[in-house]
């Protein structure tokens, strides 16, 4: 028997047994341990025993998430896990899901069991039958429901969102920001390198960087509440359209991360002169004093922004984390300020115009920050 011949008997067998693999289905996870196996019992009852498999993508679950998948995945192989390693946020976690499987077809979803499996068959008809390039499921659309938005705040501020990603994708979808769609796989890997896996809504990045636009079939879905573990959202759910807007724009140009980074450091400048001229023109503070207290206001404001908005998929959160995340965001700073003075310092001594030395400095001293910030505040390092 030859080595081909061996191949395709264990094919043959594989497909007997398993029957051959159509849909993968990416669940993004973070400490979901409880979630999981009801979910993979709620994908077989709605997808039947073969042709399917289960990709958890998990970001390093403090609660054993990933070693409760595997232990799943030693009598299942239609459950498996990528367990990444400093690593984090909700859209890089889809693409690499998606990206990971060898089926034609691909859906992501939430594991904490708010998106109903159910949906995924009439998703897959839509997307199979040629009509449609991606099918997703809507909380706003007409049978649908938000019941499981966890107040009438975030529902509003879920619409809100949703009515600017329609202006970003130029679309009339009821739900641009839904998180549970399926599209073609070959679709997906066609765009992965112009997605920019930053933030939360994947699918409205795949809709505002396809070309051309892809053909939508909308299913109306009722919106359940989270079974258990910790939501990958937040409060600041309109954040993602923001950086939306970076990324079509700029992204191809200047990196979304730093053009984001870049917006707050302007913000701070701002935050920074409201702050010295009462101290020092009207309270009268020594200029050396109000410019100090003034800088590390500053700076406190852009830590704060930073971990909100240019970082918020891989957010610090408890007090201690907090603290040192901010105290290595101002030494970063600190050495940032250093090098700003010295380049424009050194430029202008050399005859470059005092304006032209004072903007690459502050340039020099943006990147600086940046770099210090990305890998040892919010980065690997932290």
């Amino acid at each position: 028997m030859t080595r081909m011949e061996i191949v395709e008997a264990a094919e043959a067998a594989g497909q007997a047994v398993f029957g051959q693999l159509e849909l993968a289905i990416v669940l993004p996870t973070l400490n979901e341990k409880g979630n999981v196996a009801p979910m993979v019992a709620r994908l077989e009852e709605a997808l039947g025993p073969s042709g399917w498999e289960a990709v958890f993508v998990d970001d390093n679950s403090r609660d054993g998430t990933a070693d409760a998948i595997r232990e799943i995945g030693k009598t299942d192989p239609r459950v498996r896990v990528i367990q990444r390693i400093g690593r984090r946020g909700l859209a890089s976690a889809a693409i690499e899901g998606m990206c990971a499987t060898a089926a034609p077809y691909v859906a992501v979803m939430d594991a904490d069991h708010q998106h109903d499996p159910a949906l995924l068959r009439e998703m897959l008809a839509a997307v199979k039958s040629g009509e449609y390039d991606l099918a997703y499921a809507s909380r706003f659309a007409e049978g649908g429901t938000a019941e499981g938005l966890s107040s009438k705040g975030r529902e509003k501020g879920s619409r809100l969102a949703n009515a600017l990603a329609r202006k970003l994708v130029g679309s009339e979808l009821s739900d641009a920001m839904s998180g549970f769609f399926l599209l073609r796989t070959a679709q997906l890997r066609e765009q992965a390198d112009r997605l920019s896996g930053i933030g939360f809504k994947i699918m409205l990045d795949i809709l505002a960087t396809a070309e051309p636009p892809l053909r939508v079939k909308e299913f109306p879905l009722k919106f359940a509440q989270r079974a258990s573990g910790e939501s990958k959202l937040d409060h600041g759910v309109v954040l993602d359209f923001l950086a939306g807007l970076y990324e079509r724009w700029f992204g191809r140009i200047i990196p979304t991360r730093f053009a984001l980074f870049g917006t707050v450091g302007a913000l701070g400048v701002v935050v920074h002169m409201a702050v010295l001229t009462p101290l020092y023109k009207l309270a009268h503070v020594p200029f050396t004093l109000a410019q100090a207290i003034a800088a590390v206001l500053a700076m406190t404001f852009n830590f704060w922004l930073n971990n909100l908005l240019t970082y918020r998929d891989q957010k610090l959160a408890g007090l201690q984390a907090l603290f040192f995340g901010w105290a290595k965001f101002c030494a970063a700073c600190a050495v940032g300020a250093f090098a700003n003075v010295a380049v424009a310092a050194m430029l202008n001594d050399n005859g470059v115009h005092w304006y032209a030395a004072a903007v690459i400095g502050v340039t020099v001293a943006s990147v600086w920050n940046y770099a210090l910030s990305s890998k040892f505040v919010w980065g690997r390092f932290k």
